[in-house]
């Protein structure tokens, strides 16, 4: 595309930012639907999220920007206001800087996941899902798929308190789905669902033994460099259905398109 004084710009504020895709994901579909946006990566250290921030209020051609790890949570502090569904979950994907510069804020992140099973022919209305993580994608995602109908969510996390807190506030929210703080393993579930970054490098160590899955599951993943994590790969070999997470990213153009009123 050809980038000039029109081309509204959006930003991802991550650290670090050499996995992130999302940009060309975005930058393409918006583009392909019309929008003059250019999206770019921003490198930002957690030390230096705040003055990142104040400097958006002041740049008038920027539409706003994407959060991604490790600032979804910590960015609210930043912001003049956010969506109900953020303050639900407790974390923002997505900053819109108004004309004014007030920075408003949502967390399209669970219903994008949700939308994307659905590119990938999964469903969880009805099913016992597991998700590994309880953090600022975690949060969102576990809201979205109770909300979404599953019979049940157990949520394992590093921290069982974090786990435990998180299924408290989604049991809450949404009594129809029973949810509880689980342990790393898959067996007895339907859908396996990862929400952390564990799987971005070759070195990460698995979160659940692949030796626990059947091929009558279905396993996703929300990290989209690589795209077959270790734990996709290892779900595909034994036969489950896989969900990539790209599909998630790509689901949420609608929704960017709307909440940015590009």
């Amino acid at each position: 595309m050809e980038i000039t004084g029109k081309t509204k710009i959006m930003f991802i504020l991550g650290d670090p930012v050499e996995h992130i895709v999302g940009s060309a994901i975005l930058t393409k579909q918006l583009n392909a639907a019309g929008k003059n946006v250019a999206v770019s990566p921003l490198q930002v250290k957690p030390e230096d999220l705040g003055a990142a921030v104040a400097a958006m209020r002041l740049f008038r051609n920027v539409a706003g920007f994407g959060v991604t790890i490790p600032h979804k949570i910590n960015v609210r502090k930043f912001l003049d206001g956010e969506s109900e569904r953020a303050s639900l979950v407790g974390s923002v994907n997505f900053v819109r800087r108004h004309p004014d510069g007030r920075l408003v804020g949502d967390n399209l992140d669970g219903i994008g996941f949700v939308d994307g099973l659905a590119r990938s022919d999964i469903s969880v209305r009805g099913r016992r899902v597991l998700q590994i993580g309880a953090g600022g994608a975690g949060r969102s995602i576990a809201f979205s798929v109770a909300e979404a109908g599953a019979a049940a969510l157990g949520i394992c996390n590093r921290t069982r308190e974090k786990a435990e807190g998180l299924a408290e506030a989604v049991k809450a929210a949404y009594p129809a789905c029973k949810t509880f703080a689980a342990a790393f393993d898959p067996a007895g579930f339907d859908i396996v669902v990862n929400t952390t970054s564990v799987g971005m490098k070759p070195e990460d160590p698995m979160t659940i033994d692949p030796a626990r899955l059947s091929p009558d599951m279905a396993v996703a993943d929300i990290i989209m460099t690589p795209a077959m994590t270790p734990l996709l790969t290892a779900a595909d070999k034994r036969g489950c259905k896989i969900g990539l997470g790209r599909f998630m990213l790509e689901a949420q153009v609608q929704r960017v398109q709307e909440f940015f009123a590009l």
